[in-house]
């Protein structure tokens, strides 16, 4: 992974960028894909704030999504270790739901749990187990999927600002997301 550092509005210290470089470096053993890691330190001026002086912001786009980890410390070391073992979750967190939605329905079950056992189950009849209750409010694609990914869900319920008729977001097989509008 390509890692690039840079400061804004403030000079990054060469051991800090160094150390950038091999948290880094080692998180991104989790994907061997050529993809860039962008870190970004910028220095809070709050006096309030003075344990929370160093912020490092990494941001990466890995096999089509984007990683966003921010973190904020005394002293850009830390805020660069911080940062990294965030980064390291989120890439391991990635990987695994890719993992899962790639594989098929057969390789899920567990202990060798025969198909008959799930079929049985089909020919009852349904019933509801949970019900869950949300306030709406409009929001775009975009806003709909950005909620859909932080609440690591498979699909999402929206109400559209642009058109103000429900619809339904989707995780499809290829990796792209899906819209379901109203006629």
């Amino acid at each position: 992974m390509d890692v690039r550092v840079h400061g804004k509005n403030m000079r990054v210290e060469e051991a800090a960028s160094g150390v950038a470089h091999d948290k880094i470096g080692h998180a991104s053993r989790i994907f061997d894909d050529g993809s860039v890691a962008d870190v970004e330190f910028s220095e809070l001026k709050n006096p309030r704030s003075a344990g929370e002086r160093y912020k490092v912001e990494i941001t990466s786009h890995i096999a089509g999504h984007t990683v966003r980890v921010e973190s904020v410390a005394p002293d850009q070391f830390s805020a660069v270790d911080l940062s990294a073992d965030k980064f390291e979750r989120q890439l391991r967190r990635l990987k695994e739901r890719l993992i899962q939605r790639s594989r098929t329905r057969d390789h899920k079950t567990l202990n060798d749990q025969s198909l008959e056992s799930d079929e049985e189950q089909e020919d009852g009849p349904l019933s509801i187990v949970r019900t869950k209750r949300f306030e709406m409010r409009p929001m775009t694609a975009e806003e709909a999927g950005l909620q859909m990914e932080m609440l690591g869900h498979n699909f999402f319920f929206f109400l559209d600002a642009e058109s103000g008729k429900y619809c339904v977001l989707y995780h499809r097989d290829d990796g792209n997301l899906g819209l379901i509008e109203p006629a």
